[in-house]
């Protein structure tokens, strides 16, 4: 009898070895936990090379340089992954920036800039809403052109000036901490954010619309998805977080100026596709994004402290986003190969 059992005793366990290969090489072909791997070996490397990297202090305050677009790149998720793209956040900050700067001149209180800035940056992401959703026009051209429009109502006012009287209190958002912790407001209110922002992702009915527009429009639109309304919501909150992040860096560096937050845009769509957000749509997570934030950001960090030059730092990241467009394929194609290999394995 135990001869009998062992063939199928050691087909079970042929079975299971098998299942936890499968399962071992599933985890570590996702996107999510290469780039956390990969973050782990930036700490490491870093932190053996300059004393100063893990500096508790040094870390808290670095993320004050990325936190702005860390926010931005929330609802560019959504957006992306609809099959759409947002090149004017950067100018919609400018615009922000300069309708807050204008009524701090005249007097209005921190609660008031507050309102202004979410209600302007909400304003302008309908805006490019509503010429995309309603008049069907496509996001690229819209947003260029907004990105003029919004930036250069700012210029044209300022010119070479800039708003440098804002209220004491103001500064808070940008420049404060978390009760007598060294831990800044700017990270917490960009967790909370993550948070909310994954749930609805992964967790609703509005998260699963997503993907299914990003794959196919029409096929969502089958399915009775009212994808414009999607659209238009994703825009709309694209402003709105746009508004948090003009209100965080104008409170951190204390002055709008025309050229505020320049270049912006791209920096921000970048995170957005390293952290595995297919630019097709369709694809990508909020806790890739949120990796590939800290993983960016502290690479900045840590070059800094090595008095690398911006020139490298920009060919770096450039690198690294030429990777997160090309390494997802070739890791589905590993996967694809690999299903095939085990259902054949199965059929034996």
């Amino acid at each position: 009898m135990t001869s009998a059992k062992s063939p199928l005793m050691g087909s079970g366990r042929l079975i299971d070895e098998n299942s936890f290969k499968e399962r071992m090489i599933v985890l570590f072909t996702k996107w999510e936990t290469l780039l956390a791997l990969l973050f782990v070996l930036e700490i490491v490397v870093f932190s053996n090379i300059t004393p100063y990297f893990l500096d508790y202090f040094n870390l808290m305050n670095a993320s004050f340089t990325f936190m702005e677009k860390a926010v931005m790149a929330l609802p560019m998720i959504f957006v992306i992954m609809s099959g759409d793209i947002d090149i004017s956040i950067a100018s919609i900050i400018a615009l922000v920036s300069f309708a807050m700067g204008y009524a701090a001149e005249s007097g209005v209180d921190t609660a008031g800039l507050i309102l202004i800035g979410l209600s302007v940056g909400t304003l302008a992401g309908m805006f490019n809403g509503f010429f995309i959703t309603k008049l069907g026009m496509p996001a690229i051209a819209v947003t260029l052109a907004t990105q003029s429009l919004f930036r250069g109502i700012s210029q044209a006012v300022l010119e070479d000036h800039a708003y440098t009287t804002y209220p004491e209190s103001f500064a808070f958002f940008g420049q404060g901490y978390v009760g007598d912790s060294l831990i800044p407001f700017e990270l917490v209110l960009f967790l909370a954010l993550a948070v909310i922002m994954g749930f609805i992702l992964h967790k609703t009915t509005y998260g699963r619309q997503l993907y299914a527009i990003g794959n196919s429009k029409s096929a969502a639109r089958f399915a009775g998805i009212y994808v414009d309304r999607v659209r238009f919501i994703n825009f709309t909150l694209n402003g709105l977080f746009c508004g948090i992040a003009a209100i965080l860096l104008t409170s951190r560096i204390g002055s709008t100026r025309p050229n505020i937050a320049l270049n912006w845009d791209i920096e921000t769509i970048t995170l957005v596709v390293l952290g595995g957000v297919s630019i097709m749509g369709g694809r990508g997570t909020v806790p890739g994004v949120t990796v590939a934030i800290f993983l960016l950001g502290y690479l900045k960090f840590g070059m800094g402290l090595l008095n690398i030059s911006a020139k490298i730092m920009i060919i770096t990241t450039g690198v690294l986003l030429i990777i997160a467009v090309l390494l997802p394929n070739f890791l589905d194609l590993i996967k694809a190969k690999r299903k095939l290999r085990l259902q054949q394995v199965r059929q034996n």
